[in-house]
């Protein structure tokens, strides 16, 4: 493609070579093209535009929310010993650990009060009560188990 004279694609080509053609050094003009940049100052990348473009592979933030909430139910439950590994061997109860989920869990209840919607709020109210009573029941059967 040709490119018309007169028209700017906001490129520009310097040579930076220090060495003319000929072979002599190109001081002079590689101190002017130098100064002349630092007078115009740096140029500001202007922000990308993101309305209207996709997130991402979620749809919205209330999927995102909800994918936040699932991946740190099926960690505690994990911790808690509910679920079968990968190859479906049992893993025993890491209680300490799950109790630190539950912890982030009512961290994210506490610090999202009041902005969630209502299917949200639910969604946080049931999981952190399943995974309480679960904790409640392992630790009775690992007292049970210690006697």
């Amino acid at each position: 493609m040709v490119k018309e004279e007169g028209s700017t694609s906001g490129f520009r080509v310097v040579d930076r070579r220090a060495f003319a053609a000929d072979g002599s050094r190109k001081e002079e003009t590689l101190s002017e093209e130098r100064s002349a940049e630092t007078a115009a100052g740096p140029q500001a990348i202007p922000p990308r535009e993101t309305e209207g473009e996709p997130r991402g592979p979620f749809e919205d933030d209330s999927s995102r929310f909800e994918m936040l909430v699932s991946y740190l139910s099926t960690t505690a439950m994990f911790q808690l010993g509910l679920m079968a590994g990968p190859s479906g061997e049992r893993i025993p109860a890491d209680l300490p650990n799950a109790q630190r989920t539950l912890d982030l869990l009512e961290v994210l209840q506490e610090k999202t009060q009041g902005n969630l919607t209502a299917h949200e709020s639910r969604l946080l109210e049931d999981v952190l009560y399943e995974l309480r009573m679960s904790f409640v029941e392992m630790q009775k059967r690992q007292a049970r188990k210690s006697k």
